[in-house]
């Protein structure tokens, strides 16, 4: 990589990584607030503003905007996590100035009228509804309840359509006003791009945003237990948690190595052993998430009704015994598949883009390919057992869809 950082006068932070050879660029504006920080009653609104922006900003509706970025063959989207909203685009090089201009709008410009914004609401609806009818991803929703309890971190993305009906437009206007301070702002850009220039376009759009002290961010504790939807399905769904590491936990490499031995493929020892030796599943798997205060280590499952019970305990039993005896080989291959995956995703330019903005946000400078490489490999077969069995000494969260678990199952 070949990244280079560069902040402005107002605290805004402007990233670029130029890859010869590349005719395509992504650029983004990565704002580290997300559902995690909505006021009480408001639940999806970071969601429904990265909505609204798209019906209309700089003067462009909502067809003018998708045709500006698709007249020149790129695309324009955007994504809100717990702790993260994104806007990007990708283009190619010549067209990287009409990609931050068009980004520009969305954030600093949007129109957020108010009989666009109940027409948006009926399709965030429509989303909604999609969700909660799709067991494998509510079932992530249920375990954050499980593991969060009552806190903001528990609440799911999309809100709920009491508190996304209460949304206003003058609340949209807060938001970004409120939240997308500089300081929480990065600009990420890679591919075919002229970093000097990306700087001096970041200077020209956003130099002059106000810098000013943004509401903090709600704290976050894993308090473990249970969430379960006895809705009737044909398969039961269910997970478990416990607690993990922060993101900038010296510690996350040696778990991200111990997750992946124990769930994270095809070799792992979950699929192994509760699908292709017992049949109890066609999908499981481990994963994990470390978010600036708290973190989380999961397994997640989908198996029929009768062998759900089975099947979270044989999971929960691997889970622990591989604390005590992963071995040498499972280590070497899980670091594979985390190094290989990893160097992979740094071969697009949207990949790069997003490591850059993801590692300033975490540690407040770009973490280098090699110095991610360099941790992976750091980490021997005591740390990666040592990491797993630190994950039994907290609570466990519990979340099942279509069959009551017990936490001890």
């Amino acid at each position: 990589m070949s990244a280079t950082l560069h902040r402005l006068a107002n605290g805004l932070t402007v990233a670029t990584d130029p890859m010869p050879g590349a005719q395509s660029a992504s650029v983004g504006i990565y704002a580290s607030v997300g559902s995690r920080s909505e006021p009480d009653g408001l639940g999806g609104l970071a969601h429904l503003v990265e909505h609204m922006v798209f019906k209309g900003a700089g003067g462009r509706d909502a067809r003018a905007i998708a045709e500006a970025i698709e007249d020149v063959g790129g695309s324009l989207n955007a994504w809100t996590a717990r702790d993260q909203t994104v806007f990007h685009a990708r283009v190619l090089g010549p067209d990287v100035p009409l990609a931050m201009e068009l980004i520009a709008d969305l954030v600093r410009a949007p129109a957020l009228d108010e009989a666009e914004l109940e027409r948006e609401k009926l399709v965030i609806l429509s989303e909604l509804g999609e969700a909660l009818d799709q067991p494998d991803d509510l079932i992530h929703d249920h375990l954050f309840e499980a593991m969060y309890g009552r806190q903001p971190l528990a609440l799911p993305v999309l809100g709920r359509e009491p508190t996304i009906r209460a949304a206003t437009a003058a609340n949209c206007r807060a938001w970004l006003a409120e939240e997308y301070r500089p300081d929480r702002l990065v600009i990420a850009a890679s591919g075919a791009i002229d970093p000097q220039a990306i700087v001096a376009m970041a200077e020209r759009l956003f130099g002059d945003l106000a810098v000013g002290e943004a509401p903090a961010i709600p704290a976050g504790r894993f308090v473990g237990g249970a969430r379960h939807d006895r809705r009737s399905a044909e398969q039961a769904h269910w997970g478990f948690a416990m607690e993990g590491l922060a993101a900038t936990d010296p510690g996350v490499p040696a778990l991200g190595l111990f997750t992946q031995a124990v769930g994270g493929g095809m070799s792992s020892r979950l699929f192994q052993q509760l699908r292709e030796d017992r049949g109890l599943a066609y999908s499981v798997y481990a994963w994990g998430q470390g978010f600036a205060d708290t973190g989380l280590f999961a397994v997640n499952c989908a198996t029929d009704r009768a062998n759900a019970g089975e099947a979270m305990a044989l999971a929960r039993h691997i889970v622990a015994r591989a604390a005590d005896d992963l071995s040498q080989a499972e280590l070497d291959r899980a670091r594979a598949q985390l190094e290989a995956g990893l160097l992979m995703s740094l071969e697009t330019v949207q990949g790069r883009a997003d490591q850059m903005a993801r590692s300033i946000e975490v540690f407040g400078r770009i973490v280098t390919q090699e110095e991610l490489v360099a941790e992976l490999r750091a980490v021997d077969v005591a740390a990666a057992r040592a990491a797993g069995a630190a994950l039994h000494a907290g609570p466990v969260a519990v979340a099942s869809i279509g069959s009551k678990l017990a936490l001890a199952a």
